[in-house]
């Protein structure tokens, strides 16, 4: 072997050596298999790409919980660090994804529900204002709140707008993200909840009128309807298709993002609210029943329910860990 051969291998074995002493110590409250069994890694049953890297190759920490505000909703992570947006407390908590730290908490505008990032703000919408807050990432400071409708509920970013849903309004009012002007405002479904973003479209979960509107994000044009399960309430985007939870009749709906037809329906625990992807598989906060699902994106096949704080809401995907707003525990779950 050439000494480039060689020096490369030390390299992929130092590389090696550091993720198994992090994943270690990383992991409090779980401890990993020291074989694989054929429930996790030999066939990829519980963990996306990302956790196999990471050697995050055992069943999800069921243990950890950290406390935030009064009443906790939307959550969104930032690329270090977890927001949490506090409907009762009328605030935002940032958590440090790494150990759970707590590194700040910041007073937003009234009954905070949806929270997004974009790239350097956070967003938070206030369903009794009618505003929307930009809150610095690095220290918290308000920079902005701009009007958008009353009611508002979801939040999403596009790359370079901020999409508010409003479910008094029936509409969803787009905001360009450098200086919060209003550059339009359009019609959706009836009492639209949480939003996503698919690379090309903004797709909005209508509770009362039991479907979706998916709207081209350049110009808000609707490219279609399609209905789903009864109270439809979150929705993900898994990079080809839309989730949505319908919290009526406890199951998600999976929908072809090109063209929105219906994929499938899976049933979930009580209650769906929150929807998250994890780079391989679509995890479902159970507002009653007070767990999440795991189901494998591929197929919808159920891996795994898991128990966490009293009606958990909004979910969230750092990388590695799904984090869950349990609304009436005050806290969060690191999973």
């Amino acid at each position: 072997m050439s000494k480039q051969g060689i020096a490369s291998s030390r390299m992929v074995f130092a590389v090696a050596a550091t993720l198994v002493l992090a994943a270690t110590l990383k992991s409090p409250g779980t401890t990993p298999s020291r074989q694989a069994s054929t429930d996790t890694v030999v066939s990829g049953k519980f963990l996306n790409p990302l956790q196999v890297a990471l050697l995050y190759w055992y069943p999800a920490n069921l243990t950890t919980q950290l406390p935030v505000g009064v009443g906790p909703y939307g959550l969104v992570f930032d690329g270090a660090d977890v927001w949490v947006a506090n409907n009762t407390s009328n605030t935002v908590t940032k958590l440090r994804t790494s150990d759970g730290k707590l590194l700040g908490t910041f007073t937003v505008g009234a009954f905070p529900f949806g929270v997004t990032f974009d790239g350097a703000n956070i967003w938070v919408s206030s369903q009794s204002t009618g505003n929307v807050t930009k809150v610095r990432a690095s220290d918290g400071t308000v920079l902005g709140n701009f009007p958008v409708g009353v009611g508002s509920t979801g939040v999403a970013f596009d790359g370079a707008n901020i999409w508010v849903a409003s479910q008094d309004l029936n509409n969803v009012t787009k905001l360009r993200a450098r200086d919060g002007a209003v550059l339009g405002t359009f019609s959706v479904g009836t009492s639209p909840q949480f939003l996503a973003f698919d690379g090309a479209n903004i797709w909005t979960a209508n509770f009362n009128s039991n479907n979706v509107t998916k709207l081209r994000a350049s110009d808000g044009a609707v490219l279609g309807t399609f209905t789903v399960g009864t109270n439809p309430l979150g929705v993900a985007f898994d990079g080809a298709n839309i989730w949505v939870s319908n919290v009526g009749s406890n199951n998600v709906t999976k929908v072809r993002g090109s063209d929105g037809v219906v994929l499938g329906t899976f049933t979930v625990g009580a209650s769906p609210w929150g929807v998250s992807f994890d780079g391989a598989n679509i995890w479902v906060a159970n507002h009653s029943g007070g767990t999440v699902s795991k189901l494998r994106a591929s197929d919808g096949a159920v891996l795994g329910t898991f128990t966490v704080g009293t009606t958990p809401f909004g979910v969230a995907f750092d990388g590695a860990n799904i984090w869950v707003a349990n609304y009436s525990s005050n806290t969060v779950s690191k999973l």
